[in-house]
């Protein structure tokens, strides 16, 4: 198995919140999986966008035992558990993510967060940019932006198991794990495939948007207690997380609202024999690759975790200058993001 996933940069679009970057490429094994899907030496078969006609709608769209399903029910099963808010499918949004896929794959399948004026299949260069095309409200405060990657097997597995696996390998990345984490209400996804060595290579987008306040106690934490089945290895990540060798083990994310400030210091991973391993702590204002937001700081162990494993976490830091500290427990599935 190979899988590409890019980068983020949260930057401003007017009044709103955007999320972005450079395309970025990596490589992470699983068994006896292996190829890339940086190369297009097939027939390109992209699936249809959802055919509602109501931007959000109350019940998804998407096709019964889809890989677009599969992302919108694991990351809403994930952030669901963990006290962050349900998604809701925005058929804007969808247009917006599956033409940025079907983009990816009319030009070599590549992995990249923006578009190239001129080139096969482009609508507008950021997410922000093509959610505004498909008719997503671009003059109020809301949030735009999204997330893609790439992933390829010499194995067929089922259009639901490739989206799932796609939703863990951003929900596994220091970067990528905002997915899970940040306020945001609506997503659209979007989903390619193309032959590739005679097996089925993947691109996948997701648009989200609309930043809300959050509930309960914060900050909140992701994973939290009793989060069961998270990737205990993530690699390919783009840019590479400070302090690691290209992979590293599943990272927590501490999030307040968007007017907060969440600054950690410190945080430790105990495994069920009394191991202890020391995160590294990344902030807005220490991440060198100016990837976090001030509300969002995120912590994650250097080297690969163990599969099937619970793990103690014990985290301090402040929220707006007010002390906080998070203890729970979390296991490991047998998966890598």
């Amino acid at each position: 198995m190979k899988k590409n996933i890019s980068a983020l940069t949260a930057v401003s679009l007017a009044t709103a919140l955007a999320l972005s970057a450079c395309g970025g490429g990596g490589g992470g094994s699983s068994g006896s999986s292996n190829g890339g899907s940086s190369n297009n030496n097939g027939s390109s078969s992209t699936p249809p966008a959802s055919t509602a006609t109501s931007a959000n709608v109350t019940t998804p769209q998407y096709a019964a035992d889809s890989a677009q399903l599969a992302i919108f029910n694991t990351i809403n099963q994930q952030r669901q558990q963990c006290g962050f808010p349900a998604l809701v499918e925005n058929t804007q949004l969808d247009q917006a993510a599956q033409a940025h896929a079907s983009y990816m794959g009319q030009n070599a399948g590549t992995i990249t967060d923006t578009e190239v004026a001129g080139n096969p299949g482009f609508t507008a260069v950021t997410y922000a940019d093509r959610a505004v095309h498909f008719g997503f409200p671009g003059s109020q405060t809301v949030y735009a932006g999204g997330e893609s990657a790439g992933y390829y097997t010499n194995a067929k597995l089922t259009e639901a198991a490739y989206g799932q696996q796609i939703a863990y390998e951003w929900m596994s990345g220091v970067y990528h794990i905002a997915i899970a984490v940040w306020p945001i209400t609506e997503i659209g996804v979007g989903w390619n495939e193309f032959t590739y060595n005679g097996y089925p290579a993947i691109q996948s987008s997701v648009s989200i948007a609309n930043m809300q306040p959050l509930a309960g106690s914060l900050p909140l934490t992701f994973p939290c207690q009793g989060t069961t089945g998270v990737p205990y290895l993530s690699a390919g990540e783009t840019p590479m997380p400070p302090n690691t060798s290209g992979s590293f083990g599943m990272p927590v994310a501490v999030v307040g609202n968007t007017t907060d400030t969440i600054v950690l210091t410190s945080g430790t991973y105990t495994d069920t024999s009394g191991s202890v391993i020391t995160l590294q702590i990344l902030n807005s204002s220490t991440d060198p690759n100016k990837e976090l937001p001030p509300f969002e700081a995120v912590a994650y162990p250097a080297a690969p975790l163990t599969a099937n494993t619970a793990y103690s976490v014990s985290l301090t830091g402040t929220r707006n200058g007010v002390a906080f500290s998070r203890n729970f427990t979390f296991t490991t599935g047998n998966i890598v993001g």
